[in-house]
């Protein structure tokens, strides 16, 4: 009865900001201005213009994950052979920009990437030709890899500071290479926490709004900025909520290969 007491609060939280919440998306996503049930917001995806914020919203959320990725593996891999990450002191240097204020994190991007910012200032320094890197797709890739690399590097460097150093000896002794010991132990093993890297750094990049209004100057539309707009601008819970209703498509698929993969939950360092 006293856990089912201390649970309580949880449950109310839950129910108040999250279970409500999700409930009146489902609601007006079904549902047309009369409250007739209709599936046109769900259908609305395939207007030429969503279709097109969708695919390039997936195709820079890939593109972000994959830089992600290879930047997280190779520095997890550094920390664990050089027991740095064991501080915690390298560790924390990766976990302190988050708790920066996020928009702050990326007006600090404009300053870099605008027209007569730190970049092109370099350029124009070295003699080099000034670039055009605000308000283009590379600038909200940018934005996106510095903002999510820490939830990419965080569960990566937890599962490989979990494997046993033994395994690896016993590998080095039977003769394997440092590309064996990497591509049939390290990488198999760290599976769950690539997985579960990859999920926390596709879906908020997929769903972002806030990264391409700022460094995209509006005119780089994703999926998640016409979402923003159906509601703020537009007014139009009905067509915003159809639309948040497809995305939590990809949400779902998602939590379902990271249960599939991490089933111990060894990729999760939150």
């Amino acid at each position: 009865m006293s856990r089912k007491l201390l649970a309580g609060p949880y449950l109310l939280w839950m129910i108040c900001c999250t279970v409500v919440p999700l409930g009146m998306i489902v609601y007006y996503g079904l549902t047309d201005r009369s409250g007739a049930f209709t599936l046109a917001n769900l259908s609305s995806i395939t207007v030429p213009a969503h279709a097109k914020a969708l695919g390039l919203a997936l195709l820079l959320a890939v593109i972000s994950t994959l830089i992600c990725l290879i930047l997280a593996y190779p520095l997890g891999l550094i920390l664990r052979k050089s027991g740095l990450g064991q501080k915690g002191f390298v560790v924390f240097l990766f976990i302190l920009p988050m708790w920066m204020n996020f928009l702050l994190r990326t007006m600090a991007w404009q300053t870099i990437l605008e027209k007569h910012g730190v970049i092109n200032n370099l350029f124009s320094f070295l003699g080099l030709p000034n670039m055009r890197l605000i308000n283009t797709p590379a600038a909200i890739v940018m934005g996106m890899v510095y903002d999510f690399l820490p939830f990419m590097v965080l569960p990566i460097y937890n599962v490989l500071m979990k494997i046993d150093d033994s395994v690896v000896e016993a590998a080095r002794d039977l003769g394997a290479s440092n590309r064996q010991i990497l591509f049939q132990i390290l990488i198999p093993l760290s599976v769950p926490g690539i997985v579960s890297g990859i999920t926390m750094v596709f879906i908020p990049s997929l769903t972002t709004f806030v990264i391409p209004n700022m460094l995209g100057g509006g005119k780089v539309l994703l999926i998640g900025n016409i979402i923003d707009q159906e509601f703020t601008v537009g007014s139009n819970w009905h067509l915003g909520s159809g639309l948040s209703l497809v995305m939590m498509v990809f949400i779902l698929i998602s939590m379902l290969v990271l249960a599939k993969f991490d089933k111990s939950g060894e990729g999760n360092a939150f």
